[in-house]
């Protein structure tokens, strides 16, 4: 049995109980039956709105696993935390802070590429489930996302075609700023008491970059590998505070 089904059979059995004397008192008082009516009366609960939930139901913070593995693991990845507020169960503004990471060689060009720099996002999500007092979540949202990044690129020595003389190839603190744009679709599940598991997968667009003399950067921290779109994925450790 799913954790939503658990959840919809015990508000179930609360509202039975708490509608137990509503049910005998009606039937003492139906002067048209013929015989005394059994069982308890089943009044159907009250329909949830967003008027059931107050304005501000809390925040939560959580970090993303996937980011801090490919972080230790791959080329590239970011250490990131986000902080959301909960407003009705139904809208949840997010902040999204990390330090994205890359060193990178290319085995064709010999190029190494670095970069540690900061990034942030800034969106809102909307929960599409209707069983909201479940706490588990289907939403959608969008992000703006923006970095000021410096990095580095090294690469072989180059030998000038008229002098012959040789000048290294190594480019320190280059800066870009590059925006984009992100659609998000989301998984969230309540685990135990206030800690939560959520999934998420975000197609990106670049709304705008600032490309240095030496040309565009690699990879863009909080982006990905650069380019015009890009796909990404996190999966959030949650808790409520």
């Amino acid at each position: 049995m799913t954790r939503q089904k658990i959840s919809g059979f015990i508000f179930l059995i609360i509202s039975l109980l708490l509608n137990v004397n509503q049910g005998l008192a009606q039937v003492q008082n139906n002067q048209q039956s013929e015989q005394p009516q059994r069982g308890i009366q089943y009044v159907r609960p009250v329909k949830q709105t967003d008027e059931n939930f107050k304005l501000f139901e809390g925040m939560a913070v959580s970090v993303d696993v996937v980011g801090a593995v490919m972080y230790k693991l791959a080329n590239y990845g970011q250490l990131e935390g986000q902080l959301r507020i909960n407003l009705k169960e139904k809208y949840f503004p997010v902040a999204e802070l990390g330090l994205g990471h890359s060193d990178h060689k290319d085995e064709e060009t010999n190029l190494r590429f670095k970069t540690d720099s900061p990034y942030m996002r800034l969106g809102c999500d909307i929960n599409f489930n209707k069983d909201k007092r479940s706490k588990n979540r289907i939403y959608g949202g969008m992000r703006f996302g923006f970095t000021s990044c410096k990095f580095d690129l090294q690469g072989d020595d180059q030998t000038d075609p008229v002098w012959g003389t040789v000048v290294p190839l190594d480019y320190k603190d280059k800066s870009t700023t590059v925006s984009w744009l992100e659609l998000v679709f989301g998984l969230e599940a309540k685990i135990y008491k206030t800690f939560h598991i959520g999934w998420s997968a975000r197609y990106k667009m670049r709304l705008s970059q600032k490309t240095p003399d030496i040309g565009a950067a690699w990879y863009v921290p909080g982006f990905g590998k650069n380019d015009t779109h890009n796909f990404g994925a996190t999966f959030n450790l949650i808790f409520d505070i």
